[in-house]
């Protein structure tokens, strides 16, 4: 067991696969000689050579592009994109190619492909490495999207994303990189992909998040529970495929469900969960889902940053909200 904090985390879910399996490999710029901007791939070069671990020019289409023909062909890369708002130029080969491979070819090919990339604001970065675009990936069929909220979850799942079949979107909450360190046992065991994991049980309001909220969904449990409200807290993890039977059992639990995400509001994943609970769960709902998220606008400058992104005081105050007439 080693104190890692989460980019620590992700270092060692790398370098443990490409030690056991030599058909995984890394690219992207500057993942090499400078081991990564946030570090996250420092001395694999060093370790596996630079075959394994290649710097590429800085052409976000080229490294999903030539990713893609390396997993077709055998390999697993894990491409590393600098911040997901780079990551759109290879929006073509992301949608049109890496999902569709193994139907294309009617299994002939699959496409064991992981595709890393930074995400969220709270780092004072200008707006293009602030975003949250999970939703738009979560609409893509035959990718994954996973982002992790803890060191030990982004050990496990990175595991577990580069040992998949298919693509694989790990957007990696650039907040969490340093906040806080976790035991993490760097032995090789994945965690599930495809499943929510509940970190608090509660009775009264179940809270639905995901990545860096979880921060403060988890402080706002903590709030609440001062007041005598248990919140059930549940971490989705895996946002496509969604587990949505745990959240389902939960809400049928506490009756009531807020769903917290970093994203804007109007067509994030949020709606997705919400959606499904009016379909499948609206007979356990005792009052109406509430979502508390980023505003609809571009990801503002430092000084605004935090009054942007959801805070503790606005999901208690939703969790109020559900509780009014109880």
């Amino acid at each position: 067991m080693a104190e890692l904090n989460l980019v620590e985390a992700i270092n060692r879910a790398q370098a443990w696969e490409m030690a056991h399996d030599p058909s995984v490999v890394v690219l992207g710029e500057d993942v090499g000689v400078n081991g990564g901007v946030f570090r996250a791939t420092v001395g694999l070069q060093e370790q596996f050579g630079p075959e394994r671990v290649i710097d590429t020019p800085l052409a976000e289409t080229a490294i999903v592009g030539t990713a893609i023909g390396m997993a077709a062909m055998g390999l697993k890369p894990v491409a590393e994109i600098q911040f997901s708002g780079f990551i759109y130029p290879a929006m073509d080969h992301i949608w049109n190619h890496s999902g569709r491979l193994r139907n294309r070819t009617r299994g002939r090919l699959s496409c064991p492909l992981v595709v890393r990339s930074p995400c969220g604001a709270g780092i004072h970065a200008p707006e293009h490495h602030s975003e949250s675009p999970e939703a738009l990936f979560a609409h893509l069929p035959g990718v994954r999207v996973v982002i992790p909220s803890s060191p030990s979850r982004a050990y496990g799942l990175l595991l577990a994303a580069i040992r998949d079949p298919d693509p694989v979107i790990f957007l990696e909450p650039t907040r969490l990189y340093r906040l806080f360190k976790q035991e993490v046992a760097d032995d090789g065991e994945a965690l599930p992909l495809d499943v929510c994991f509940t970190l608090r049980a509660g009775t009264d309001v179940t809270l639905v998040s995901w990545g860096a909220m979880l921060t403060e969904t988890q402080a706002a449990a903590d709030a609440l529970a001062q007041e005598g409200i248990m919140a059930e807290v549940i971490d989705v993890a895996t946002l496509k495929p969604l587990d949505m039977p745990t959240i389902l059992e939960s809400v049928a639990r506490t009756g009531r469900c807020v769903i917290v995400h970093e994203a804007t509001r109007a067509g994030g994943f949020g709606a997705e969960i919400a959606a499904n609970l009016a379909e499948h769960g609206l007979y356990s709902l005792l009052a109406p889902v509430q979502r508390v998220t980023a505003w609809d606008v571009v990801v503002p400058l430092s000084r605004l940053e935090h009054q942007y992104m959801p805070s503790v005081e606005r999901i208690v105050a939703a969790v109020r909200k559900t509780l009014e007439g109880a």
